[in-house]
């Protein structure tokens, strides 16, 4: 793609659910994302007859789609799901590691070219350094910005 993006084909799944409590949302959640799942949400939506309901939508690729497909046909009340490969245009990922005075944090950056637009401290890694430190995760994940902003 021009200006220094990339590009990739991803397949999104989705359906509309109107009788799936909550409980087994998330839990099915959990096994798609565990299952090899690129990302999943759920948007609030209404469907025929003005009842409240919810929209699965799933992203992978190619290698896991079937396994996929199959965890929400069996964890979920779906009884159909609809398919569709879309384009993503989106930032190379580079990974770093920042001393903080909570310890080293990962931060994962969003380059453009050689051009860093994106600095995202690692959840994963404030929480970790948080639950040591005793320390908010906001706190955590402000310090690790701060200290990549000092490097640069």
């Amino acid at each position: 793609m021009p200006g220094g993006y990339e590009t990739d084909t991803v397949i999104r799944l989705e359906t509309n659910l109107d009788d799936c409590p909550a409980e087994i949302l998330g839990a099915a959640m959990e096994k798609l994302l565990a299952a090899g799942a690129l990302d999943v949400w759920f948007a609030p939506i209404q469907m025929k007859k003005h009842r409240p309901a919810v929209q699965l939508s799933v992203l992978c690729d190619d290698a896991t789609e079937a396994a996929l497909t199959e965890l929400i046909f069996r964890e979920t009340t779906a009884f159909g799901l609809r398919r569709e490969t879309i384009t993503r245009v989106k930032l190379r990922r580079r990974f770093e590691t920042v001393a903080t005075e909570f310890g080293e944090i990962t931060v994962k950056l969003g380059l453009k070219g050689d051009e860093v637009l994106q600095v995202a401290p690692e959840f994963a890694s404030c929480r970790a350094a948080a639950e040591k430190s005793g320390q908010p995760v906001r706190v955590v994940f402000d310090a690790a910005r701060a200290a990549w902003r000092q490097v640069r």
